[in-house]
């Protein structure tokens, strides 16, 4: 193996030598000596930058655009609701009220009325009263059981062994009766 590299060396230098192309590229300077003080400064990739910087600007205009684009056409075509009269007998829905056509829209479909919030309020407040009674309750009862001390517990359970100490005696006398 080591005769071939040393054959294939030396033929190499001898075709490399006798052909004036490569002496020509270095006569007229066109060879690169990379001594030109260029050196490769190692540094952080900067690929996730650029990656969340593309990926940013993608799904912002994704989103950007078309928003933009229905809300020009809304503020176009359909524009602010103006004042007229009330006909007799109809009562105006809430989101009526309102004047930009988006507000509206979200008013309607999308966020409870007054009304609605106001009502889950007063049950909360309700809630809240009913745990306060029950607490009070307890509390009565705990300080009426602490002062009379002549009840159990709430969490006192009567256990009544009879029962189990029957099976036990039986039991007992089968095993005893079958040594004798």
């Amino acid at each position: 193996m080591a005769v071939w590299s040393s054959i294939l060396r030396a033929t190499r230098q001898k075709l490399l030598q006798n052909s004036g192309s490569g002496t020509a590229l270095i006569k007229n300077g066109q060879a690169r000596c990379m001594s030109e003080q260029r050196t490769f400064v190692i540094r952080p990739s900067n690929f996730q930058w650029h990656k969340t910087k593309d990926y940013f600007h993608l799904y912002f205009l994704l989103g950007a655009i078309p928003v933009g684009i229905v809300i020009t056409l809304i503020n176009v075509f359909i524009g602010p609701a103006t004042l007229e009269e009330i006909p007799e007998g109809y009562v105006p829905k809430e989101w009526e009220y309102l004047q930009h056509p988006i507000k509206r829209f979200l008013q309607r479909y999308f966020f409870p009325s007054q009304q609605q919030e106001y009502e889950k309020f007063l049950h909360h407040i309700y809630h809240e009263n009913q745990l306060r009674k029950v607490r009070l309750l307890e509390q009565q009862v705990n300080v009426a059981m602490s002062t009379a001390r002549d009840y159990r517990s709430s969490y006192f359970r009567e256990f009544y062994g009879a029962k189990y100490f029957h099976h036990y005696k039986q039991s007992l006398d089968k095993y005893m009766g079958e040594e004798n």
